[in-house]
């Protein structure tokens, strides 16, 4: 089998990232609604096909359709995944974790490994292409593109289009979930990453030290963004998650912040 092509362009929408962690007192509480933590449905295991795709320079930092940016200065790594539309869910599911195994062909597999990944970008549809000749991300495919670093725990190279199955599984990640502040004037943009449990998030609320809660819009991938005048306040953080578990920080970001910083509040449990 030949190797495959290299990862379509893909909505590289990437926003200026300045990583600068602030270790400021926040103090936080989780709450949980109606909603069950993963359910074990999701944890079953899934039919899907998976390629991978190689940077040109192992130094190029490599973005995506969810706004994370810089995927080492976002913690990210090479343990990532592009998913197809049909899995995709308009960017809703970015930041969740799944865990992929190679099947059906011995030929190619490494036998009794997995390699777990964080969804961080989109493979667009090729209708040059149909779904079985070549359009591997089109619908109604569901389709993994992996980095070739990632690829390799599971398969060797030559396979090309690979036979894999997957699952998904509940994110751990190193520290507190980020946020990444950016905008102008009162157009307040926060890119919200490393977060873990179900790992994609479904609400976010804003506060000021002269405000209450406020509903940010998500903007697309994990960004979220709110026209409020906010400058000169501490900057507090809830977070939803798909499980609908709610976590709280409070004053992550001090008074004096401005756009451009990450800050680090707290995480979820995993």
């Amino acid at each position: 089998m030949s190797p495959p092509p290299p990862l379509n362009p893909i909505h590289s929408l990437l926003l200026p990232f300045f990583f600068f962690t602030f270790s400021l007192p926040a103090t936080s509480h989780t709450s949980s609604s109606s909603s069950p933590p993963l359910s074990s449905s999701l944890s079953d295991w899934h039919s899907a096909h998976a390629t991978y795709y190689a940077a040109s320079d192992p130094r190029d930092s490599v973005g995506g359709a969810c706004g994370y940016g810089d995927l080492g200065k976002a913690g990210y790594g090479l343990a990532t995944v592009g998913l197809s539309e049909a899995l995709f869910e308009r960017g809703q599911i970015c930041g969740a974790c799944f865990e992929l195994r190679c099947v059906e062909d011995l030929r190619w597999c490494i036998p009794g490994t997995s390699v777990i990944v964080t969804v961080t970008n989109f493979c667009a549809p090729n209708y040059g292409f149909t779904a079985d000749g070549g359009g591997h991300c089109n619908p109604p495919n569901k389709h993994f593109v992996l980095p070739i670093e990632s690829y390799e725990k599971i398969a060797i190279w030559k396979a090309g289009n690979m036979p894999v199955q997957y699952r998904r599984i509940k994110c751990r990640k190193e520290g507190g979930i980020r946020f990444t502040v950016s905008g102008a004037g009162i157009f307040i943009s926060v890119m919200i990453g490393n977060v873990a449990g179900a790992g994609d998030v479904t609400a976010v609320k804003i506060k000021g030290s002269r405000t209450g809660w406020l509903q940010m819009g998500r903007n697309w991938g994990q960004n979220w963004h709110i026209n409020a005048d906010l400058k000169n306040q501490p900057l507090s953080f809830e977070v939803t998650s798909s499980d609908g578990i709610t976590i709280t920080s409070y004053n992550v970001a001090p008074k004096d912040w401005s756009f451009g910083q990450t800050f680090e509040g707290k995480q979820f449990e995993t």
